[in-house]
């Protein structure tokens, strides 16, 4: 594998080469405030998570990963222990769309630098826009952030891990479990309510958690699929509990598509006020097609 090190017997890494600029930091820090305890941790300038991953066979390999930046190589590393070496092509997949590798940043700034007329210093060049290394949890994070804080949205996403996470062995402090399997929500059927109510994730909730489950079972919501984004925000829309902004938001962190705009979202509306509803969407309309990154810029300028 092109780019494949081996740092000593125990651990490897693969450099995964990107456009300068990035502003890691920036990146870093909108990971840390959502990180679920367990699961993720930020140190040493370096993301770290624990993962699981099914081999072509069907065994289940848990481990941890940490990727870390290296501007001078233009380059982002990734690390992982050697007993995950046969899934490292899926995990450099979704490492890839987690930190948005493939971005072009002097393209995008370049369309966007006219925000900076709106606000000074609102369009930074190097804006990644932050995907998720699994999509069933960005979907569980996406509704239980609904209409509540983050720091509230990152309470219960760390309660429901710490009940349904697999338990694993990293040797690093504070990484001691995967995020909760998307069996382990199918599994629960018409008791998925009850089951969850305890866990401060109330009735529709729930639900709206299980049906985008079966989305994803179905395939509907891989990242790396062939329908156009457009018809899975309108596929989104149709599951109860789900509205424009829990869609688009989706659409930007899950499926990584770049012209995602929630334009609903209260953290938009406060930096771009006095401007009315309309105003904005008319606004928003000249950041096409790399809204998503329109937002990420508006969301760190807060």
């Amino acid at each position: 594998m092109a780019g494949l090190q081996v740092e000593d017997a125990a651990l490897i890494t693969k450099d995964l080469p990107y456009r300068p600029p990035y502003q890691w930091d920036r990146l870093l820090g909108f990971l840390e405030g959502r990180a679920i305890d367990g699961v993720e941790v930020i140190r040493d300038r370096s993301y770290w998570r624990v993962v699981r991953e099914d081999t072509k066979e069907g065994q289940a390999l848990t481990g941890w990963i940490r990727v870390s930046d290296h501007p001078s190589g233009n380059h982002l590393r990734l690390s992982l222990p050697k007993s995950l070496l046969t899934v490292l092509p899926q995990v450099e997949r979704k490492v890839s769309r987690m930190f948005d590798i493939d971005c072009d940043p002097e393209a995008i700034y370049d369309h966007l630098r006219s925000m900076n007329e709106t606000k000074a210093g609102l369009c930074v060049p190097g804006t990644r826009v932050p995907g998720t290394y699994d999509v069933f949890e960005m979907c569980v994070r996406a509704i239980l952030g609904q209409q509540i804080t983050v720091k509230a949205a990152r309470t219960l996403a760390s309660r429901l891990a710490s009940f349904f996470g697999e338990t694993v062995e990293t040797g690093i402090e504070s990484l001691t479990r995967a995020f909760p399997h998307i069996l382990s929500i199918l599994d629960l059927g018409d008791t998925v309510s009850d089951t969850l109510g305890p866990l401060g994730v109330m009735g529709q909730r729930s639900r709206t958690i299980f049906a985008l489950a079966e989305l994803i079972r179905d395939g509907v919501l891989d990242p790396e699929g062939a329908q156009a984004a457009e018809s899975r925000i309108e596929t989104l829309m149709k599951v109860k509990g789900i509205g424009p902004w829990t869609a688009q938001y989706l659409a930007m962190r899950a499926l990584k598509w770049p012209d995602a705009f929630p334009a609903t979202d209260y953290g938009v509306k406060k930096v771009l006020e006095p401007r009315t509803q309309d105003e904005i969407r008319k606004l928003s309309d000249t950041w096409r097609p790399w809204r998503a990154y329109a937002t990420i810029n508006i969301w760190n300028s807060r």
